[in-house]
């Protein structure tokens, strides 16, 4: 069986640099680094992207236009950033290649851009590529099924490096959907995303709270809080280092190259939606 040729966008980036290295160093077998873009004007533009991944030379250049390297792939990662996705997505459907993507931080119109990709061509499109999270988001789903209507409050912690910018992470809004779906709630109507000041009302019972730590280099924790009146209930996840996610994104390179067109999950990647509707 022959290898499926990758294209990484965001090369030069914390990300990227993790799926260049992984590949090098075949972490998912199957899989080969065919071209790396960075569209930002970094200085690590032009140099080899196994070299800035710290992995070695690997004779593929980190070059500034995906166009530039598409022929021939068979499926794109992008972290690139919400604007980048959004201009992608559409090219990849237009040239048949495969997505992958676990970009935060899409506006509604970007992730509508995405999501009519997907008519055209396979996309795992989630915002966290770990086992382990999309497990959690089963087990709080389960939890707020039946912990919420009997008088639980929930709440959700997320804490990531300085740099990140978009918050609540899109993590934590996936298990606030995870909790809404369990709940029976519209979570729009029920979040409250951090608090100050003095409010006259006890808090709402069908609350949903939020709260972003944005300091040091934490890679991604999440946790979620289940409390009532005498107990506790804390779920959570810690990641220690983005090879989590950059392997997690390649086992879903390596799964969406030759699906049927549309929108998928790591769900389905993991296998986890067979027999579901």
């Amino acid at each position: 069986m022959s290898e499926k040729r990758v294209v990484v966008v965001g090369a030069a980036g914390r990300m990227g640099r993790a799926l260049v290295r992984c590949l090098r160093e075949r972490a998912v077998p199957g899989l080969t680094l065919a071209g790396a873009v960075d569209l930002w004007d970094v200085p690590e533009r032009g140099q080899d992207a196994g070299l800035v991944a710290g992995a070695g030379a690997c004779g593929v250049a980190i070059e500034s236009d995906l166009a530039e390297v598409a022929g021939g792939a068979d499926v794109v990662i992008d972290f690139s950033g919400p604007h980048g996705t959004a201009g992608n997505a559409p090219r990849c459907a237009e040239w048949g290649v495969a997505l992958v993507t676990g970009t935060t931080g899409l506006s509604p119109e970007e992730s509508a851009a995405v999501e009519a990709a997907a008519d055209k061509i396979p996309i795992v499109k989630a915002p966290n590529m770990s086992l382990g999270i999309t497990l959690l988001l089963d087990l709080v789903e389960q939890c707020a099924a039946r912990l919420a209507a009997r008088g639980y409050d929930i709440e959700i912690v997320e804490r990531h490096h300085r740099r990140k910018k978009d918050a609540p992470s899109g993590t934590a809004l996936a298990l606030g959907e995870a909790v809404a779906r369990g709940a029976g709630l519209d979570l729009d109507a029920v979040a409250a995303h951090g608090r100050h000041g003095v409010v006259k009302e006890d808090r709402p019972a069908d609350q949903v709270g939020f709260h972003a730590v944005r300091a040091g280099d934490f890679v991604g924790d999440h946790t979620v809080l289940f409390a009532a009146e005498g107990e506790s209930l804390e779920l959570s996840h810690r990641a220690t280092s983005r090879d989590t996610f950059a392997i997690g994104a390649l086992r879903a390179a390596a799964w969406v190259c030759g699906r049927v067109p549309g929108l998928y999950t790591m769900r389905d990647v993991l296998g986890l939606n067979q027999g579901k509707e």
